[in-house]
């Protein structure tokens, strides 16, 4: 079973931007005719679909085969016998024999969250830091401890049922995708629209 993980909250912004770019088109179109809304479409289009990179595709993904994390322009995949440590200062990173990798998808609360954050939950465990409090990053109620939370737990499981006795790494390095369709529709919305306003 994988488990997927992503803010609610980033799908949310998605839409309200994807709203309001798609409102934007209508009214020039509606204020100076089609040719204003053709001068407007590629500017909406790369701000919902930069918005939609950012904040909605990126996720975690936590499997028995490993953990996959979505970034803006890139996907990595880690396998179990590569992970070495799970950490969440500013955000969940894994530490791998391949290096470190961080997900975008997941970032550590800030201050105040924080603060709130183990005012109302004193009774429930939580992951000490190094100082002897609690660490920020691993309140479960964040991004960064929430993801965090998983892939520990699943990683766990997988050493108590015997499958990382003998570790094995079947790649050189962490086998990584970069998102090449996204990155180019951007560069060439953005290019579309220099051009079209010049």
């Amino acid at each position: 079973m994988t488990e997927v993980l992503r803010p609610w909250w980033g799908r949310l912004l998605t839409v309200v931007i994807g709203v309001v770019s798609a409102a934007m088109v209508l009214f020039a179109g509606t204020r100076g005719g089609w040719r204003d809304a053709a001068l407007v479409l590629p500017w909406a289009a790369l701000v919902a679909g930069a918005c939609w990179a950012t904040f909605w595709r990126p996720r975690v993904e936590v499997s028995d085969a490993g953990v996959r994390i979505v970034n803006v322009t890139r996907t990595i995949t880690i396998p179990w016998p590569a992970l070495r440590a799970v950490e969440t200062k500013w955000a969940m990173t894994l530490v791998t024999e391949y290096g470190r990798f961080t997900a975008w998808s997941a970032p550590a609360p800030g201050a105040r969250s924080a603060v709130r954050s183990l005012a109302t939950r004193r009774d429930e465990p939580t992951v000490v830091g190094p100082t002897g409090g609690v660490a920020p990053g691993d309140l479960v109620d964040s991004p960064s401890g929430n993801a965090a939370s998983v892939v520990r737990d699943r990683w766990s499981d997988l050493r108590a049922a015997g499958h990382l006795d003998d570790p094995r790494l079947e790649h050189e390095r962490a086998p990584v995708r970069w998102h090449v369709g996204t990155i180019a529709v951007g560069i060439a919305l953005l290019v579309i629209g220099i051009v079209s306003n010049a």
